[in-house]
């Protein structure tokens, strides 16, 4: 078992209704989530949860050191990990509910992309909102939200309200094709244009 893996299981056992999978995400979902990240320009990308960094490490070869990357990461170990392994990534110890307030005491607007790790169908009902309201009030007009969520989760209750909540929240909501080679195997949601 790699370090990664080992901090992550340990982090999972500690608070599983926080960390929400018992590995780190393999390089393909990483791809698969990132793709919304624009080619050109300065982008404002926001990281959240991104643990021990694999979709951190995507965001950063596709920005290639353009634009600002900003990581907000509840789990003080995980953060810690994190800023250490990428010093070119503003990273947060902190919660993603306050993403409004984060961006603004950075003086950095609106997101243009928000790539989220976090596990939307472990949590319930009030939170799903109060985390999907953060997120839409830092996106701009034109910004894209991308998410994943593991194909055993489909049935649950809380996985069919969250995309429920996307659907609300979002003009346009595609979902991608599962990335077998994940464990376990996932699907991503890119959501677009969020609702005022």
């Amino acid at each position: 078992m790699s370090n990664d893996s080992a901090l992550f299981l340990g982090q999972f056992l500690r608070s599983p209704a926080t960390i929400g999978a018992l590995a780190p995400s393999s390089r393909r979902l990483a791809e698969a989530v990132s793709r919304p990240i624009p080619e050109r320009g300065e982008p404002v990308v926001v990281e959240l949860g991104p643990g021990t960094g694999p979709f951190t490490a995507e965001i950063q070869r596709r920005l290639n050191g353009r634009g600002h990357h900003l990581a907000v990461e509840l789990n003080a170990p995980l953060a810690t990990l994190l800023a250490r392994r990428y010093p070119g990534v503003d990273v947060v110890l902190g919660d993603a509910a306050r993403l409004p307030g984060l961006l603004v005491e950075r003086g950095l607007g609106r997101a243009d992309v928000v790539v989220s790790g976090l596990p939307w169908a472990a949590f319930p009902s009030d939170l799903q909102r109060q985390l999907m309201d953060a997120v839409t009030t830092a996106m701009g007009a034109g910004a894209v939200f991308t998410t994943f969520s593991y194909v055993h989760a489909i049935p649950l209750g809380a996985a069919r309200r969250f995309r429920a909540l996307l659907a609300e929240r979002f003009e346009e909501v595609v979902p991608g094709r599962t990335v077998w080679r994940n464990a376990p195997p996932a699907f991503v949601f890119h959501a677009r244009r969020p609702r005022p």
